[in-house]
């Protein structure tokens, strides 16, 4: 759902902060205008702009799954001045949110295939809404995988929600650090996520590969599940970096002849084979 004025933001109450690792925090909000809430709808894989008044706003996925009816969620990273005007927010304040934007994870098309989640770092947000939404109607599809991992056990978020899918019988999951970043207590993998990717070697037959993570793991994953046998119109992605309006306006998403904000930020791997390399 749409405002007339796609520049004027929903106001947002924060209900809850959660501390999920260092400088990294999650809101559950929920809308100042009760009727407003209710007209809102959303799809896994849609982004918001998220503002702090007086400070600016920034973009990043809706972290929460449209199948949790009554509030959203934002995850984010303290790192410049809008971030760190949220993160100076607690429970009870207001923030302002535009959205949703951009185009959708079509879990639709997923029924009755089996499903593997590839996530590094801070990018385990856009990949937990889809997973909770998969999770919510987990009779539709087939074997669940999910592969996270972070530089150090500190840095893993959701942990309470890692522990939950950990205990879920019919999830498979695998945790990991980064050479170095392990402790004395760590009972997961020690490894890069591409690494362990080959090692887990899950079968990609009437598989879906969903990815997210830092350029660099990105590149890195993508032919071991080329290897695997994962065909590019069967691995997806989400980029949300370099966006700024949110709507195709700024032009700052702009590369060739796609807005990533417009035209995703969900691709393909056939997909982002049309997108130049730099992005």
């Amino acid at each position: 759902m749409y405002k007339e004025n796609i520049y004027l933001p929903y106001l947002m109450n924060i209900e809850r902060v959660t501390e999920e690792a260092p400088f990294v925090k999650t809101f559950r909000l929920k809308f100042a205008n009760e009727e407003e809430g209710k007209q809102f709808t959303y799809k896994t894989g849609q982004f918001g702009e998220w503002s702090v008044f007086g400070e600016g706003e920034s973009t990043f996925c809706i972290a929460s799954a449209p199948t949790r009816e009554g509030y959203i969620e934002c995850t984010f990273r303290q790192a410049g001045r809008v971030t760190s005007a949220l993160a100076s927010l607690g429970e009870g304040d207001q923030i302002g949110f535009r959205g949703p934007y951009g185009n959708v994870f079509p879990i639709e098309e997923w029924y009755g295939k089996s499903l593997l989640f590839i996530a590094g770092g801070i990018a385990l947000p856009p990949m937990r809404s889809v997973i909770w939404n998969c999770l919510d109607l987990r009779d539709k599809f087939k074997d669940i995988t999910i592969l996270y991992g972070a530089r150090a056990v500190k840095d893993l978020v959701y942990k309470q929600e890692l522990e939950a899918w950990k205990n879920m019988p019919d999830v498979n999951l695998h945790l990991t650090v980064d050479p170095g970043g392990e402790t004395p207590e760590w009972k997961g993998e020690v490894g890069f996520v591409p690494t362990i990717l080959d090692k887990v070697a899950p079968a990609s037959k009437d598989c879906i590969a969903i990815v997210c993570g830092p350029p660099i793991m990105i590149k890195f994953t993508f032919p071991v599940l080329e290897k695997l046998g994962f065909a590019d119109n069967m691995v997806y992605t989400t980029l949300e970096n370099r966006m700024k309006c949110g709507i195709g306006k700024c032009g700052r998403c702009n590369t060739g002849s796609v807005y990533i904000c417009k035209d995703g930020p969900v691709f393909t791997r056939e997909q982002l084979k049309g997108i130049p390399a730099e992005y």
